[in-house]
């Protein structure tokens, strides 16, 4: 779980103030000739029985204000490499090959709550071309009401996340670190799960 609150005293009491998740950049694969899929399965793609190759995740939370209250219709895009760390992007010429049962690209919405979910693939690493790697990442684009806010997630043990400049660039980039688990409630096979809450300056 990524913890993105601090406390701050407001007069004798001490209130609970959210720090707003460290922006990133949206990266050269933002899709540009892709419609993403309304929906909140990117391992599998739409009308399809066929399943994306690698590691099943299932990553959820909420999206917050930095008051703490919940943004409900919050819009999010979601974009990432596949297994093998390939975009489906033309400007993307990685060698590593295209899962054709791999689309990399949704569009998701808040519920009342402001809470949201998707199932997907852990991404891979790959190399940029400035001849360093980037670690595995997801990136999302988050609309509230007032707000937006472009922003990566990563995933904690990856050795490039000590090297690589985005992220390392980030006020505290632990922030937007997950920890991959075994989920409380099994899902299927051998599928894990991760929890990110995303504080927007206002929703």
């Amino acid at each position: 779980m990524n913890h993105q609150w601090s406390k701050a005293r407001t007069g004798p009491a001490e209130a609970r103030a959210f720090a707003i998740t460290p922006p990133q950049i949206v990266g050269p694969f933002y899709p540009i000739t892709e419609c993403p899929d309304l929906a909140s399965d990117l391992a599998r793609p739409s009308g399809s029985t066929a399943e994306a190759q690698g590691q099943l995740i299932y990553v959820s939370g909420r999206v917050l204000a930095s008051s703490g209250a919940p943004v409900p219709q919050a819009r999010i895009d979601i974009w990432q490499a596949n297994a093998a760390g390939k975009y489906r992007h033309p400007s993307d010429t990685n060698r590593a090959p295209l899962d054709p049962n791999f689309k990399g690209f949704a569009r998701l919405t808040t519920d009342t709550s402001g809470r949201y979910s998707f199932r997907t693939i852990k991404p891979g690493a790959y190399p940029t071309p400035e001849g360093d790697i980037r670690p595995p990442h997801i990136h999302m684009s988050v609309e509230g009401r007032f707000d937006r806010l472009v922003t990566q997630l990563y995933f904690a043990g990856e050795a490039e996340n000590l090297t690589d400049r985005w992220l390392n660039a980030a006020p505290h980039p632990e922030r937007l670190i997950i920890t991959l688990q075994e989920p409380a409630s099994r899902l299927e096979g051998c599928a894990l799960a991760a929890h990110f809450d995303i504080i927007l300056a206002s929703g």
